[in-house]
């Protein structure tokens, strides 16, 4: 696939003119094209054919970075080198935006481009208008051959190549072979939704090698699934299980983004009922859209560009209500229920719906309400369950049971395509599915489970240690632990301070960091951590290192609450004495009033260890787990309540950072 909107071999670069190149790279633009864009292009191109002169190899303008929904502006193979090239026209300073700008493009590279893997790349920041400059080559302290972002500007630029090439060693880049190398990324679920909803595929987006295949064949076989019951005027319920950060949401999205049509009756949308997710993709996608129609020369009003993504991406708590007071058939055929293990029981349902909106007399669970509202269609109707294992983290939460408990006490015509491995323990699913056993219309599916994680693509047995850490699997846990550790670092502590400084040192470009902590986290407040104080998830996940409500500040925290479902590059997990490690199992304690309590409700403890299951499983690249040391002068921060947990992790073969 070409992903360029121009290539070729430097020596037919310096032999065209810059018109003809121009022309090419027009062609291949699909957007309108501003002057503005034609000019920048045209500088860019006769600055290269003076700098290029002495160099043979290949040059890509506008070279595609899916992922990030963004194209580099140029990209040169140069003897053993890739060199990235970002160049700010009429810029009179290197901003920091900028640096990390070109920085994620090499990191994408080096990521996820498999015949980039072991290249140099040299990220170079080009600014026209800066009149002096001391470009520095120099290695990353991680030294795996990519370079520290270079700041450069025409003059400078011809030297800064020859240093790099010289700094260098190996042999020369085969062009066709790094053009055919795989594109294999993991994008965050805010990256993968701005891709698809630019018009990327899922392919395109996600990785797909043999560990990581069945992303696109459970995609192939929910589609297979919503057209056979369109075509056979079927009603169908589809069960999707994963691992965290298997990739659950963004199949979610796939499925939403590719039946988007209100005129078709494939007309589908993507419900959840996580709250903060919902807000942060909406947001992140109404940022995108304002920002691409600005580059175009358009303005776009943030309220304009909300209405359209509003109706995609839905609250599933809102999709409800609006069915409570229409009993039309919705215009949607095709529901997709992030987190579906989370929806209401009858219990908490018939609570709300007498308190909040005065039906006394309302007797359904949420999940069977919400399949009686698609079973209003007359013809056919497709429910897609996103179910993620061990996830169920708040009060009332029903877990996968009450929706296969409601299809098979109030829906016996419904198809139910479900995994084989929805009968694991973290499903928590066992009764129901045994009521099952004697019903006709079910299908099982291997494709309806995946079984990899995504998330980290550095390591992807980090849900498995997490799992084995939490079930006291030690000798488990050491053994992945010894399989990851060198790709994907974890590391504890009982400084705050250090975990702080770690986070810093790790992240590179605009790799996000952050610190996440149990919503039963009460006791860090000497630490400055106050789990109780208000935290907008939105400016958290989504605004840049300048802003003190960031997750990059290391001031305000995440909870289980508003990180579940999201993820970060690099994570510091917080751990305070409301969940202790003890030789007899794990303790469970809640703060209240100026003490801790013990917690005795089987559900409540579930929660909470489900918790710290969500926490330990946000990292994409790396954590560090901070165990604070205690306080002997504080009742309520004993030694004793945080030292076995520590020494527990110390135990299983973590390093102290």
């Amino acid at each position: 696939m070409n992903r360029a909107f121009y290539s070729d071999s430097i020596y037919n670069f310096l032999s065209s003119t810059p018109v003809q190149i121009l022309g090419e790279i027009s062609k291949n633009n699909p957007f309108t094209q501003e002057t503005l864009q034609r000019d920048a292009w045209l500088e860019q191109i006769n600055i290269l054919k003076t700098v290029l002169r002495p160099y043979q190899g290949n040059i890509y303008f506008e070279f595609s970075i899916p992922r990030m929904g963004q194209r580099i502006d140029t990209l040169l193979l140069i003897g053993s080198v890739i060199f990235v090239l970002e160049f700010k026209v009429g810029a009179t300073k290197f901003a920091p935006y900028a640096i990390d700008q070109v920085w994620d493009y090499a990191l994408d590279l080096k990521n996820f481009h498999e015949s980039s893997h072991h290249q140099f790349i040299a990220p170079i920041l080009i600014s026209t208008e800066v009149e002096t400059v001391d470009p520095i080559v120099c290695a990353t302290p991680e030294n795996d051959k990519l370079l520290l972002p270079i700041e450069s500007n025409v003059e400078t630029l011809s030297e800064v190549i020859k240093t790099v090439l010289d700094f260098s060693e190996g042999q020369s880049i085969d062009h066709v072979i790094w053009e055919n190398g795989r594109y294999c990324p993991t994008p965050t679920i805010i990256e993968a939704a701005i891709a698809l909803y630019k018009g990327h595929s899922v392919e395109e987006i996600s990785r797909n090698d043999a560990e990581a295949i069945n992303l696109s064949k459970t995609s192939e076989e929910i589609s297979s699934i919503i057209k056979h019951s369109r075509e056979n005027f079927k009603k169908s319920i589809c069960f999707v299980t994963g691992v965290p950060g298997a990739g659950k949401t963004l199949v979610g999205l796939n499925i939403a983004n590719t039946h988007s049509d209100e005129s078709n009756d494939l007309y589908s949308v993507y419900l959840s009922g996580n709250g903060p997710l919902v807000k942060i993709l909406r947001e992140a996608l109404v940022r995108d859209k304002v920002k691409q129609e600005k580059k175009r020369g358009k303005k776009l009003k943030k309220g304009d560009a909300f209405i359209a993504v509003k109706a995609r991406i839905q609250n599933i708590h809102n999709f409800r209500d609006d069915c409570l007071e229409d009993e039309n058939p919705p215009i949607e055929h095709v529901a997709l229920f992030d987190e579906a293990q989370r929806a209401w029981n009858i219990e908490q349902t018939a609570k709300f719906m007498k308190q909040k909106k005065n039906r006394p007399d309302f007797n359904q669970s949420e999940p069977e309400f919400l399949i009686s509202v698609l079973d209003r269609h007359p013809d056919w109707a497709v429910i897609i369950c996103l179910v993620g294992g061990g996830q169920e983290i708040n009060t009332g939460e029903a877990g996968i049971g009450a929706w296969i408990d409601a299809v098979n006490k109030s829906f016996p015509n419904w198809n139910i395509y479900i995994s084989p491995r929805l009968t694991d323990s973290e499903y928590v699913a066992g009764a129901a599915l045994s009521k099952l056993e004697s019903r006709q219309n079910i299908f099982y599916k291997d494709e309806l489970h995946l079984a990899v994680s995504m998330r980290s693509f550095r390591a992807e047995n980090v849900s498995l240690l997490v799992k084995q850490i939490l079930d006291f699997e030690i000798e488990g846990a050491r053994s992945t632990l010894n399989e990851v550790k060198e790709k994907y670092p974890i590391f504890i502590s009982r400084n705050l301070h250090n975990a702080k400084k770690w986070l810093k040192q790790k992240a590179r470009g605009s790799e996000r960091y952050g610190i996440v902590v149990s919503s039963q986290a009460q006791r860090l407040r000497p630490h400055a951590i106050h789990v109780k104080s208000p935290m907008n998830p939105i400016h958290w996940f989504l605004n840049g290192k300048e802003d003190i409500r960031s997750s990059y500040y290391l001031e305000d925290v995440a909870t289980e609450f508003s990180v579940q479902g999201l993820e970060l590059d690099w994570v510091c997990v917080t751990w305070d004495a409301d969940f202790r490690y003890s030789k007899k199992g794990w303790k469970h304690w809640s703060f209240s009033g100026d003490s801790w309590k013990r917690i005795k409700k089987d559900e409540r403890q579930a929660y909470l260890k489900n918790a710290y299951r969500v926490l330990l499983t946000r990292a994409r690249q790396g954590m560090v787990i901070v165990v604070p040391e205690g306080n002997r002068e504080d009742k309520t921060r004993a030694s004793e309540f945080y030292d076995p947990t520590f020494e527990y992790l110390k135990q299983i073969g973590f390093e102290e950072v």
